[in-house]
Order: C-alpha cells, then structure tokens, then sequence
C-alpha cells in the first residue's frame, strides 16, 4: 500500500510538473512568443509523453512558426493517442492544406465533421482544400497546353491556400523560367534552396534559368547536381541532354562559320534550333547565326525571315536588327532598313550607328528619284563608253519617228520613254552631275543646263533603222 502510495504521488508531481509547463507555454503563446511556448510544451510532452493536448499544442505553436511538416507529426501523433481529438484532427488537415496535400487535408476535415457536424471552420476548411484541388487540376491541364501563365496564375491562388507547398513553388517558378521570368523564377527556387540547399526540384529550376540565360556551362553544373540529389530527375536529365547538345550543336556552326563552310554552318545553325523551342535567348542567336551564314550564300530573303525570328524571341537584340537592315540594304529595301537602323541608334547612340542610318537614309532618298541607270539599263559601275553605248541604244528603240505609226496612246509613252532616255544620259555623261546624283543629291536645279546657265538641247535625228544620228546644241 505504501509503494502505491508513493507511486501515486510520484504520477501526481509528474502531472503537476508537465501541466506547470504547459501553462507556461501557453502563456508564452498568447504573447506570440511561439519559441519559447514551443521549448515548454516540449518539455510538457517529456514529462508527459502520453498526453494528445500537449501534442497538439505544441502543432499549433509550430504551425504559427511555419514549420508544417513538424507540426503535422505532431497532430498525427495527437490523434494518435485521442483519436476523438477534434483540434488534433483539425490541425492535421491544416497541415496538409498548407503542404498541399488537398485530398489528406479533405479526409481530416471530413472526420471533424463526424465528430462535430455544425464545425464552421471545418466546412470552411474543407471547401479550401476542394478549390485547392481544383487549381492543381487547371494548372497541371494548361501545363499540358503550354499556357505557362495560367499555370502560375493558379499556382499564385493555390499558394494563398498552401503556403508552404515546395511542389506548387516550383511549379510557378519553372513557368516563370519558360515565360523568361528568370529574376522572379531564380527568388522562388533560390527561397527553396535557403530551406533545402539539398532540394533536387529547386537546382533544376535554377539551372533551367541559367540555361534559358544562354549560361550553358553553369546550367549544366546545377542540373548535375539536381541529379546527384535526385537520380531519377527525369526533367533535370532532359534538360542536361538539351544543354550539352545546344551547345555542341552551335559551337560546330560557328566553327564552320569560320572556317568559311557556310553551307555546313547554316545547317547546323538549323539542327541547334530544333533542340529546345523553349530556349528563347539561345535561340535568338542562333537565328542571327543562321541569317549570317545565309546572307554569305545570298539567301537573303530568308536572312531577313531569321532575323525576324530573332527580334520576335528577343526584341532587344540590336545584333539582329543590324544584320536585317544590312538585308535590307542589299535587297534595296531602304525604308525598312532606315527603320531597323533608327531603332538601333534609339538604343545606342554610337558613330557607327548613325552613320549607318545617315547611309540608309540616303540610299532611300535616291531611291526616290529616277534610276538613270535603270534607264539607260546598266550597273552603278557602268563605264563612261558603256553609258554611251546604251543610251544609243535606249534612244533608237524609243525615238519617236520609230513609233510613227502605233496608236496615241503608245506614241505618248515611247516619247515619255525617250526624254528620259535623254535626261538620264545627260546626268551620267556628265562627271561632275554623275557625281552628284551618285551622292544623292538633287538635281533638278542644274540637270537640264550648261555650265553658263544656257539650256541644253538634245538632238537625236532618225531616218530609219540604224541611222540615228546625236549632237548638243
């Protein structure tokens, strides 16, 4: 009797003790000291290790310190011992919820509710772990569609329920990576990293931006080591392969490149392409690349589609909208290069760059004007002999007299033909007004006069066919 007593007793200090600790946590507790109140229910459930309570308020208490994971082993361990322990269950599915584990968190609510029907924060509770279910849903079907921004809008709305979802943080950051989000995609894994510097998900999601950032040798470290953590990581593995064969790929088209192989370079260019559609900054350079090695091989319709291609994935890639205005320029379509050219100098206000545009701007003012040498049907470097040769030619096909007998209509147009005939080889015959019109300047002022200010005439008699006879007067 007296050893039962004395155990008795002892039990009874025990309980004292333990309840003394867990008044001391509460208090701590209602003063949002939730460290110390976790350090004295810890020691409740040292000297008590069988009571639910001090379980579950030592979950409430990490739970406001956000450490869910612990605080869930704590409520599964509260209803453990009490399994009518209606605030250890409801607390479990908190946990779940904010894990983001929707259907574990549903299956808690759901026995509340048996124990207490009328619980409003359990129905309440319960509707939130629904709608969290269903913003994984429409976030894994837009995955599948590629709509990479409503996937990230459902994430950001799941997040406010499930804060503390790793899984719903890394899938809104490698959305964000694949939108080119990379600063806010880089914070979220990086915050991950902070927590689990070991977590496979969060280095492949850093990896993945460095890579999109055309910062391949970096990538491919962090996604060996997502793979070192996680072996089976297939995403880390894929996009591994993908860095590792993009860079291969574009290396061997430069080096064609400058080898001076640009057949070989421009295909290549194109196999590196089809490796990741969702390299965006990569992909850019290398349709620059492309439009490089075609414009040496006089493809420069398709050039200008590559730079195109380029400026649409990147359109602050002043190297793509300098090669397609020099595209341009080739093809003579001097607006568009005057275009290409004003966006450059906007962004950087260099020499180079404005002497470019004054050239296209220049070009494009000449390209207003009559084409004398159109006219006259001959190259830019025709020679003074060759210039002579075909206006004698151009003025015997358009001469009047030859057209004598043809409709109005056709006799009006060949004498239009044949005064510009005229007006292009007095320009081109002349070295100094030749000079000026290859400049660009204007001519009207000067073009039908002599050097005393007297106007020219322009004899051209026909008597037949190859009897036509030139001289000024």
């Amino acid at each position: 009797k007296s050893n039962w007593m004395n155990c008795s007793y002892t039990l009874y200090c025990i309980i004292r003790q333990a309840e003394g600790f867990k008044e001391q946590g509460n208090a701590f507790y209602s003063k949002k000291d939730y460290s110390e109140a976790f350090n004295y229910y810890t020691k409740a459930i040292d000297a008590s290790p069988k009571n639910a309570s001090y379980y579950g308020n030592r979950a409430a208490t990490l739970m406001m310190l956000c450490r869910f994971r612990e605080a869930l082993e704590d409520s599964q361990q509260a209803v453990r011992l009490d399994d009518c322990f209606m605030k250890g269950h409801l607390r479990e599915g908190k946990c779940h919820l904010s894990l983001g584990n929707a259907m574990a968190a549903s299956r808690c609510f759901q026995k509340v509710l048996e124990l207490e029907p009328s619980n409003r924060e359990a129905q309440q509770e319960n509707k939130n772990a629904t709608t969290l279910l269903e913003f994984e849903r429409m976030a894994e079907f837009s995955f599948e569609k590629r709509d990479f921004r409503k996937v990230v809008y459902c994430m950001d709305r799941a997040l406010a329920l499930a804060s503390a979802c790793h899984r719903f943080k890394i899938l809104k950051a490698e959305c964000l990576a694949l939108l080119g989000r990379y600063p806010e995609a880089q914070s979220v894994a990086s915050d991950i990293l902070r927590m689990d510097s070991t977590n496979a998900d969060a280095l492949y999601v850093r990896g993945l931006c460095l890579y999109y950032e055309d910062c391949i040798d970096k990538a491919v470290q962090f996604f060996v080591q997502a793979l070192r953590m996680a072996p089976d990581h297939e995403k880390a593995r894929l996009a591994c392969r993908n860095a590792k064969a993009l860079k291969a790929k574009k290396e061997e088209g430069n080096q064609a490149f400058k080898n001076c192989n640009y057949e070989a370079a421009y295909q290549l260019y194109t196999e590196a392409l089809a490796i990741d559609p969702n390299n965006i900054k990569t992909n850019a350079k290398l349709y620059c690349n492309r439009a490089t090695a075609g414009a040496k091989l006089k493809k420069l319709n398709q050039a200008i589609e590559d730079c195109s291609s380029a400026i649409k994935l990147d359109d602050t890639y002043i190297k793509a909208y300098l090669r397609r205005a020099q595209c341009y320029m080739d093809t003579e379509q001097y607006e568009e290069a005057v275009r290409d050219y004003e966006k450059v100098y906007q962004t950087e206000k260099t020499s180079d760059h404005k002497h470019l545009l004054k050239t296209a701007q220049m070009e494009l003012k000449k390209s207003k004007r009559k084409d004398y040498y159109k006219v006259l049907g001959v190259g830019k470097n025709a020679t003074e002999d060759e210039i002579k040769k075909a206006y004698r030619k151009r003025a015997l096909m358009h001469h009047p007299d030859r057209h004598s007998a043809a409709t109005p209509e056709v006799q009006k147009e060949e004498e239009k033909k044949f005064k510009e005939v005229g007006e292009a080889f007095t320009v081109l015959s002349d070295p100094k007004k030749k000079m000026r019109y290859d400049n660009g300047h204007d001519l009207e002022d000067d073009c039908g006069f002599d050097g005393r200010g007297n106007e020219k005439h322009l004899f051209v008699n026909y008597s037949g066919p190859g009897n036509v006879f030139f001289q000024f007067g």
